[in-house]
């Protein structure tokens, strides 16, 4: 009896010191007491840690007693630290408050991730505002890290393929000023050249490794941006990865068709948990062969970052990407703009697509560097000062060429053409910003105030360009020169020395220009109603041409107002909304010399900046738990001002071209079942240019408007559970209508084909592993794109790819 009492009393004790726990609940929620759901929650020097649920409601049982700091953090609001006490009792914090901050440094996910996972509902950059897609007057696309991952994609072109609406019209090829790849978008071409919301230039490709996520916004985004960075049509903005708390990274090794192999590595650490110091490092090598008979291309890639977060009220962070890359610079035909082609499409060129026209001896050297440093400081719970520089240098060095049909030789026969680059472009940028979320009454004020200097400097010290042989497109090869009426026939090499040897007798230019935009822009998003809002934006800008540095005479300034106008109302709270929006581009024109020679001496005439306006109205939804995000819109954007050749004097210019673009666009994001994410868009664009002194393009499609419908899929499963528990598959389809390659009045039509080119993956996702393989292309579909030239794309090609994280 003495044993079994001391072992009822031993239990009992036991129990009770087991019971020295407690359990800690709270609900998180935004300024407008609106639940935060996937919030972080994390019990600071502990591993215990959760997320909210929808409504932003937490729980953590079993939390042993003691003194606690309860950190709650979620992405594009600033983290605020609670101090609690447990005590063998239950801790309710009732409701805490976030308010909207930046997105510096990002806390790591406990537990649970997003089902949606082609999805991303809240950005900091589209509107320079913590500001969720729903609550967004503005469209825009996202892709995520995931999506891409899931793609195996090596390259930035593969990437925007999962952009709605958006077109490559070709690829990158290394030139000096504007060798990044062209996109089209709404009707209108643009270039990657933001990064992080602040510009950021490339004369080559993006490398993927360093890319967290990319933003496509659509329409005319002058007001928060500027025309620098921007088009009509919108403007492509590259997330990078950023420093997290903790410690941790990937090491990938992808090889495939063609002779790639890249090998990408991603690693995060703590430089000091005591006072917040984080560094990540994202690097990348990779080498790759071209399809054709010449090609290739070799690139180093490092992205260094920094994160430092000195207390709740300041922080601070340092981004970095240098790439220095060489390649030989893709051929494209280009099609004469003035004259007829011979051939009105591909079967009657006869083009041979496996010839590239050039050798590997003649490359381009691409170093690039983009260096950015931001302070984020609160101000107090409703305001935060937020101050940004960015620094872009970008050069080409090497051999340049290009092939085009003067249309003299006949026979198809295109000329060579090429010049040795030495080309530099550096842009500076400075930004102020002023962040507030606040209440006037009832209404909630989510504004940004800011000031923006932007600085470019370009030097030129290439060659001229020097004719060297022709080609037909089936690949035949001759040297007489269309400019000499002498028939030649001697050969031309595409070696470097038999190259040099022919430039030694081109000039080098010595040119270096310089402009500078000074500018001011405010926005807010007023809630009218928790179900209505509307957002109000204005940028002044003044453009500073300073033109070449060694003279005045091509001098200018111009100031423009740029405006901006939306108004979104949730007919279903959080589920369903409803927008329309005004949005305004614009561009400076430079002055023109007016005025008959025979009457006196011509006179400058200045113009206003060249102005572009959307109308933009449509639907969002958010759905069934966020399983299922859709966005449908139609625009219309009317570009005026252009300046043209007065009908009733061939001597004076005046304001009055204008090109037409409307349409609309269908994006859907699902996650329909557990472990099965969808991702599908479609776009129509109908453009024309409606007004200008230019017969040869009125009333056609501009060329760099691209197809008129596009289209793509993806779809990727996972097996969430069971023994093929990380098995997947992937399968999708990207496509586009026919377009014209050239579409002039004196040359024809020349078209390129319809296309629909398919893709699949499997996988296997492990803890710490993945191990995959991707057809590109899969039914090996020969097709081209252009913009008045003619590119052929890559055929089948078959990627494999292993991943270890840690």
């Amino acid at each position: 009896m003495k044993v079994l009492l001391s072992i009822v009393i031993s239990l009992l004790l036991s129990s009770q010191c087991f019971a020295q726990t407690g359990k800690l609940s709270g609900t998180i929620m935004d300024n407008t007491k609106i639940g935060l759901p996937g919030a972080n929650i994390l019990i600071k020097n502990t591993s215990i840690g959760t997320q909210t649920n929808d409504t932003g409601f937490f729980e953590i049982a079993n939390v042993a007693d003691g003194n606690y700091i309860l950190s709650i953090s979620s992405v594009g609001f600033k983290t605020k630290e609670v101090p609690f006490t447990i005590s063998q009792n239950e801790v309710d914090l009732k409701t805490i408050v976030l308010y909207a901050g930046d997105e510096i440094l990002r806390e790591v996910v406990i537990e649970g991730e997003r089902e949606n996972k082609f999805s991303r509902s809240k950005t900091a950059y589209v509107s320079k505002l913590p500001l969720r897609d729903f609550e967004n007057t503005q469209v825009y696309s996202t892709i995520t890290n995931y999506l891409l991952k899931s793609q195996i994609v090596t390259n930035f072109d593969d990437a925007l393929k999962n952009a709605t609406g958006v077109e490559n019209l070709w690829t990158s090829t290394g030139r000096g000023g504007d060798g990044a790849g062209y996109f089209s978008l709404r009707g209108f071409s643009v270039q990657p050249k933001l990064v992080n919301g602040l510009p950021g230039l490339t004369n080559g490709t993006i490398n993927p490794a360093n890319i967290e996520r990319i933003e496509v916004l659509k329409g005319p985004s002058a007001t928060l941006f500027g025309n620098a960075v921007s088009s009509y049509g919108g403007l492509i903005n590259v997330v990078t990865k950023k420093p997290y708390v903790g410690t941790g990274g990937e090491l990938s090794f992808t090889t495939g068709s063609y002779g790639l192999n890249q090998i990408t590595g991603d690693f995060n650490t703590a430089l000091s948990k005591e006072k917040n110091l984080y560094f990540r490092l994202n690097t990348s090598y990779a080498t790759e062969r071209s399809f054709q008979d010449a090609g290739f291309r070799k690139s180093f890639f490092v992205a260094p970052s920094l994160s430092y977060k000195v207390n709740n009220n300041l922080s601070f962070s340092f981004y970095g990407e240098i790439t220095q890359a060489e390649q030989t610079n893709p051929m494209f035909l280009f099609l004469n703009r003035s004259a007829p082609t011979q051939s009105k499409n591909l079967k009657e060129l006869g083009y041979n697509n496996k010839l590239s026209f050039t050798s590997n001896d003649l490359t381009l050297q691409n170093p690039t560097q983009n260096y950015r440093v931001e302070m984020d400081y609160k101000l107090s719970d409703e305001w935060q000062s937020q101050t940004l520089i960015s620094k872009s240098a970008t050069s080409t060095k090497g051999y340049y060429s290009y092939l085009f049909d003067y249309g003299i030789l006949g026979n198809d026969t295109f000329s060579r053409f090429l010049n040795k680059q030495n080309e530099y472009t550096g842009t500076s940028d400075i930004q102020q910003n002023f962040i507030g979320d606040f209440n006037l009454g009832a209404m909630r004020n989510r504004v940004v105030i800011g000031l923006d200097y932007f600085s470019a400097i370009s030097t030129s010290n290439g060659t001229g360009y020097a004719f060297y042989g022709n080609v037909t497109p089936e690949g035949g090869a001759n040297g007489d020169d269309p400019f000499t009426p002498k028939v030649e026939t001697r050969d031309y090499p595409l070696s470097t020395a038999a190259v040099d040897a022919v430039l030694a007798l081109q000039p080098v230019s010595n040119a270096k220009s310089k402009y500078n935009i000074y500018s001011a822009y405010a926005s807010d998003v007023l809630n009218l109603t928790k179900s209505l809002s509307v957002m109000v934006g204005l940028r002044l800008d003044h453009f500073d041409n300073v033109g070449s540095v060694t003279t005045s005479e091509d001098d200018y300034n111009q100031t423009t107002l740029s405006p901006k106008f939306g108004i979104l109302y949730q007919p279903v709270a959080d589920k369903v909304s409803v927008f329309a929006n005004y949005q305004n581009g614009f561009t400076n024109v430079a002055p023109a010399l007016v005025g008959n020679p025979e009457d006196g001496p011509q006179t400058i005439k200045t113009f206003r900046p060249e102005q572009a306006n959307q109308i933009e109205f449509g639907i969002k939804t958010n759905i069934i738990k966020n399983k299922l995000n859709a966005t449908i819109s139609y625009y219309d954007i009317k570009v005026k001002d252009q300046v043209i050749t007065d009908p009733s004097s061939p001597f004076n210019k005046i304001q009055g071209g204008e090109i037409y673009s409307k349409g609309f666009e269908i994006e859907l994001n699902a996650n329909p079942v557990n472990g099965l994410n969808i991702r599908a868009g479609y776009s129509n664009n109908d453009s024309k240019t409606t007004k200008s002194d230019n017969t040869e393009i009125l009333d056609k499609r501009p060329l760099d408007a691209g197809s008129k419908h596009l289209y793509n899929a993806w779809a990727n499963y996972e097996v969430p559970g069971g023994k093929l528990k990380g098995f997947g598959i992937g399968a999708g389809v990207n496509g586009a209508s026919e377009r014209f390659a050239i579409n002039y009045v004196s040359t024809g039509n020349f078209m390129l084909p319809a296309y629909t080119v398919a893709n699949a993956s499997l996988f296997y996702q492990a803890e710490n592993y993945r191990i995959g393989i991707k057809l590109n292309n899969a039914f090996n579909k020969e097709y081209y794109k252009g913009w008045s030239t003619i590119a052929p794309q890559t055929p089948r090609a078959l990627l494999a790819n292993i991943t270890y994280n840690f």
